[in-house]
């Protein structure tokens, strides 16, 4: 089930117990950012999707309803809770432990305050990071992780 934290709107997805990471299948930085927490997973709970597919259309679908926006660079689903922007960012990093929960400490900045950072690199990342052709495609070690 997927809920996000206002109102109890709620759509089916597989196990979301699991952190789920939607991600812009078609930017690099985002595509850069699933390489390192898959390196860095070494317990392996983390799923991925591109926003791109049909379960990421679904997710985006849900928070248009809920939040009238379509986030279109990282959306974390877990435990039942919906994470955007730097919220997605930085429960990400506290999933990861080890030195990834240093990253944390970027709680302590207004989500305002964050999410204006995050939306400047977001708005800009084709420019400043390139843009692929097609999503990426897992490799067969990692298909498993990934949802579709």
């Amino acid at each position: 089930m997927l809920q996000n934290n206002s109102p109890n709107h709620i759509i089916m997805l597989p196990d979301s117990e699991r952190p789920i990471l939607f991600f812009d299948g078609l930017c690099n930085l985002c595509n850069q950012f699933v390489q390192v927490v898959i390196k860095h997973d070494k317990r392996a709970v983390f799923r991925f999707s591109s926003l791109q597919s049909a379960t990421g259309q679904l997710v985006q679908q849900h928070l248009l309803n809920e939040q009238g926006k379509v986030p279109d660079s990282l959306v974390l689903v877990y435990k039942g809770r919906v994470y955007v922007k730097s919220d997605a960012a930085l429960k990400t990093a506290s999933i990861l432990k080890g030195a990834y929960t240093l990253l944390t400490v970027g709680y302590v900045f207004p989500r305002t305050f964050r999410d204006a950072i995050y939306d400047m690199i977001a708005r800009y990342r084709y420019k400043w990071f390139g843009k692929r052709d097609s999503c990426m495609i897992p490799t067969p070690e990692l298909q498993s992780r990934f949802l579709d």
